[in-house]
Order: C-alpha cells, then structure tokens, then sequence
C-alpha cells in the first residue's frame, strides 16, 4: 500500500472537485495512481447519482453562449433541486460548459435518445432495413446490424451522449454525474436551442468572378 500525503489527496481534490475523504479513500484504492483514484471517483460519482436520478429538479439556470463573431448563440435550460446550488460556481460553469457543448456540435438536436420521436426512429429503421450493402443477409443478421447503426446514429443526435469537449474520455452525460456527485442533487438538462446566423433564409448565391466580369462589362459599355 503506496504512502498517501496530504499534497496527493489536494491534487486529487483540485482537479476531481471532490471531497477529501473520498480523494484519500480513491488513492488507497488505486495504490496511490491519480489517474486511476480519477477513475474511480468517476465510477463512484456515476453510481451515486444513479440514486439522485428520479428526484425532482426544478430550480437550475437558463444561460447562453454565443459563440465567437456572433454566428452562433445557444439558449440551454439546466435544472438542480435547489437555488442554493444554482447560485454555486460549479454549477454555474457546468451549464456554461454545457451551452459552448452545444454550440461545438451542430450535429446535436436531443437532450437524450428518449426524447428523439418514435416516428423518426421508424423511418430511420425503414432506410436502414433497404440499404443495399445488407440485403443478403439472413433477416435476423439484418436485424442486428440495423439495430446497432440506429443506436450510433441516434447517439449521435443526442447530447448527453457526445465527448465533452474538454475531456475527449468522457462524456457529458458522465460530465453532469459528476457534478451530481459533487454537488449532492440531481441535475437535468432540461432543453436547448441553438441560432444559427442566417439558417433557414434562402440566400442568392453569386460567383464573384462572374460579378466582376458583368461590373467591367458594364463599365466598358458606359464609356
């Protein structure tokens, strides 16, 4: 069993947010490897919140992020149980990291696969049952590589189920678990709505060369 210091247990703290008891409890565990003690309040961090999950959370932040020359802003709703832990730094910074999440992945359009319509899972299974690279295949085979091509597609839409940005070996699901954990309530994200500068407008499109070409024709004409 490695010597666990006072320092170690700090370090763990500084970067985990959580206690120092569970820091010091992490580290014996892993024989002193902070990274492991990392993991392992990861995982304890996962299944507390797992406990926290059906309470209800009503209080939160509505908060925004618009992105770097104003081309793409975010509206988010997160939700704890208390204003207490709403007013608090941690959380604070967990939903701003939440909305730039948001506006990294344009891709995203669900807080979590149970949101995604039933309809569009239908449809997305109808185009994936046709495709053609799968039509010999033995219907039950079929069956299973359609199931897992929709799993990964509707994990693509989803929120909680990107790489955090900041932290490519989680993702924000385990993200918001931790922050359960640390901050001892359940959180939600409620919803999110994300501006796109220009979407949905239908814009002229022109060939600059061909502008400048008509302008000198213009030009040569009048003089």
């Amino acid at each position: 069993m490695a010597d666990i210091s006072a320092k170690d247990v700090k370090n763990l703290r500084d970067q985990t947010g959580a206690g120092m008891m569970d820091c010091k409890k992490a580290l014996k565990e892993t024989n002193g490897d902070i990274n492991k003690a990392m993991e392992w309040l990861r995982k304890k961090g996962i299944a507390s919140a797992s406990k926290k999950a059906g309470r209800l959370a009503a209080e939160g932040l509505v908060d925004s992020y618009i992105h770097t020359g104003g081309r793409i802003g975010v509206l988010v709703e997160v939700n704890c149980e208390t204003d207490f832990v709403a007013r608090r730094k941690e959380f604070q910074t967990l939903v701003r990291d939440i909305a730039m999440q948001i506006a990294a992945c344009p891709q995203v359009e669900y807080v979590s696969v149970d949101d995604i319509p039933a309809k569009f899972v239908e449809n997305e299974k109808s185009i994936e049952m046709g495709r053609e690279d799968i039509s010999d295949k033995q219907e039950d085979i079929r069956e299973k590589i359609v199931q897992g091509r929709i799993k990964k597609r509707l994990k693509e839409l989803t929120l909680i189920d990107q790489p955090y940005i900041k932290d490519q070996n989680k993702t924000v699901e385990e993200l918001i678990k931790e922050r359960i954990a640390q901050l001892g309530e359940n959180i939600k994200v409620r919803r999110f709505t994300r501006f796109v500068l220009g979407e949905g407008i239908d814009k002229q499109e022109s060939n600059f060369a061909e502008e400048v070409a008509a302008q000198t024709a213009q030009k040569d004409k009048n003089s």
